[in-house]
């Protein structure tokens, strides 16, 4: 009987990275989808709010553009908030997300959320352990609160090890075009894995909800992930296809009416392309 060898794959082996054509192929498709899932939110009036969190370097960024970059941002607004205001500061804690919650007919997708309570301003020293426990106390009332008006609520944590986490940040110091992307906070928190695992693991036992539960995606092939999660996503809010059907015949255009051509001087930006 002729034996396995090396090249086997055991049973809990990571299948290789996806390659980008099998990516763009799968992603397409998947794009397609997203357009059905627009438009039924606007038909049928829903408001979804999509929660992003994870570690710095684990790939929210990625998987929202994967998720927005072919439909419209009247429909999937991103909501990326800066750091709190000195009047903000003064606010009930979750007060500044509100106004950035969803209408009928859209979906508010979160790049991080209230959970920095829960995550960076707590392992950073942004908050007392009181104020986050009291948070981690009173955010299942609160998204309780939100399913119950109406808000369809998604949760997602995206997981990413360590030694990819390093990959990723190291890259972004190599990278010019990324090193905007790394902050002071970035470097700050780099240090504080097993501090963040912690409070990773008491938000999840305080927040994971039968009503509001949280979706964990594996993301360090970045490509798989975006997939996974927005296959996933597709399948939390049922739809049907309402797009549009009848075939687009444009119209005639009309007839220049003794219209002639500018001698306005227009200022045309260089061609070096």
């Amino acid at each position: 009987m002729a034996k396995n060898g090396a090249a086997a794959k055991r049973a809990d082996e990571r299948p290789e990275p996806l390659k980008a054509k099998a990516y763009e192929k799968e992603l397409k498709k998947l794009h397609v989808e997203l357009v059905k899932l627009q438009e039924w939110v606007k038909r049928e009036g829903l408001k979804i709010v999509v929660v992003f969190e994870g570690r710095d370097g684990a790939g929210k960024g990625g998987c929202i553009k994967a998720i927005t970059e072919r439909v419209s941002p009247r429909v999937f607004r991103v909501v990326a908030l800066p750091a709190p205001t000195e009047r903000e500061k003064t606010q009930m804690y979750a007060q500044r997300y509100f106004a950035h919650f969803p209408a009928a007919g859209e979906i508010a997708i979160f790049d991080r959320s209230w959970y920095n309570r829960a995550g960076v301003e707590r392992v950073l020293g942004f908050c007392t352990e009181d104020q986050a426990r009291r948070f981690l106390k009173v955010v299942p009332e609160f998204e309780q609160a939100m399913v119950d008006s109406g808000i369809v609520l998604l949760k997602y944590w995206l997981e990413v090890s360590e030694a990819e986490q390093t990959r990723r940040l190291q890259d972004r110091v190599d990278d010019g075009r990324k090193l905007w992307k790394l902050s002071p906070m970035d470097l700050l928190s780099y240090g504080r894995w097993y501090d963040y695992s912690r409070a990773r693991d008491e938000m999840f036992a305080a927040t994971d909800t039968k009503f509001a539960p949280w979706f964990v995606v594996r993301s360090d092939d970045k490509r798989r992930a975006r997939l996974n999660l927005i296959r996933h996503f597709l399948k939390q809010i049922p739809y049907r296809d309402v797009t549009r059907k009848e075939k687009v015949k444009f119209p005639k255009r009309q007839k220049p009416g003794g219209y002639r051509e500018s001698r306005h001087p227009f200022k045309f930006v260089p061609e070096k392309y």
